[in-house]
């Protein structure tokens, strides 16, 4: 009887325990686009305009501001979830952490916004309170999700828009496109005067002439200095390192692709995708229902 009544009180404790053990944290989505909406509740063309309006923003102003909508965050409330997401998706630039993130929870009629530490004092949590409240919630509860999130996004922005920031590095990006574009050409060139200056000059001389010739050569297509020394660089590297192309003067082995070794240069947003530029979060914002 002692048995049957023990095992009765175990089953039941494992009753109680399995909603719990087979519960689990929501995944994070991968971050490939200032708008993710695993619902399906924005359609193409409204994902497509907002993308474009936030993007242009940071442009303009340099802060990241993404929007992510899913269907739960349970077992976690929606601020945990929220901090999780931005910890992994470090929206904002690196020490400006001029980051924001609109969370909606569709399904728990739960939503949030994260502020980086660099805009807390301008978004701060009266300020974020009031644009989910006043805002963004009376046209959720109309059920109007984009024209809430437009509008949401819209205010955050202006609100950013009064907050001084170090303006966003549009010469860098311009000038990283500019080497980008010359790359193939410069690439050959290394590739050809490299191996025939080592040979000639050996390793280290020919090295460094090969990266003044490239510099010279990338300053006349290019006109800008910046791209110039990028480009003379690149080319030093890849010569002393055992790149050039191999050849023969009278017989004799000149230079060659030695080693196995490669010079790569890695451009951020290179292949036209969008990730997050290393800002920091801390908790502020604010959260609301409908």
């Amino acid at each position: 009887m002692n048995i049957l009544k023990a095992a009765s009180v175990l089953l039941l404790a494992l009753i109680a325990f399995c909603p719990f053990a087979a519960s689990a944290d929501v995944a994070i989505p991968a971050l490939t686009a200032r708008v993710t909406d695993t619902t399906g509740t924005l359609t193409s063309e409204q994902r497509s305009t907002l993308e474009q309006t936030l993007e242009a923003f940071e442009e303009k102003k340099g802060s990241q501001i993404s929007v992510l909508i899913v269907p739960t965050t349970q077992p976690e409330t929606i601020e945990q979830y929220s901090i999780r997401v931005v910890e992994q998706w470090k929206l904002g630039r690196q020490r400006v952490d001029d980051g924001v993130l609109l969370i909606v929870a569709k399904n728990d009629r739960t939503l949030r916004i994260e502020v980086g530490y660099g805009l807390e004092g301008a978004l701060n949590d009266a300020t974020s309170s009031r644009i989910i409240n006043e805002i963004i919630v009376p046209k959720f509860r109309q059920g109007d999700f984009y024209g809430g999130i437009t509008a949401g996004v819209g205010r955050i922005m202006d609100v950013i828009n009064g907050e001084p920031l170090p303006p966003p590095d549009k010469r860098a990006d311009s000038d990283s496109g500019q080497v980008r574009g010359y790359l193939p050409i410069l690439f050959v060139l290394t590739m050809v005067a490299g191996g025939v200056l080592r040979a000639v000059l050996g390793r280290l001389a020919g090295s460094f002439v090969t990266g003044g010739a490239i510099a010279v050569v990338a300053w006349l297509l290019s006109g800008t200095l910046f791209v110039a020394i990028i480009a003379g660089a690149i080319a030093l590297a890849f010569t002393l390192l055992g790149g050039g192309l191999g050849a023969y003067v009278g017989g004799r082995a000149i230079g060659g692709l030695g080693g196995g070794r490669s010079s790569r240069t890695t451009f951020r947003g290179g292949g036209g995708g969008f990730g997050g530029g290393g800002g920091g979060f801390g908790g502020g914002g604010a959260s609301g229902r409908w």
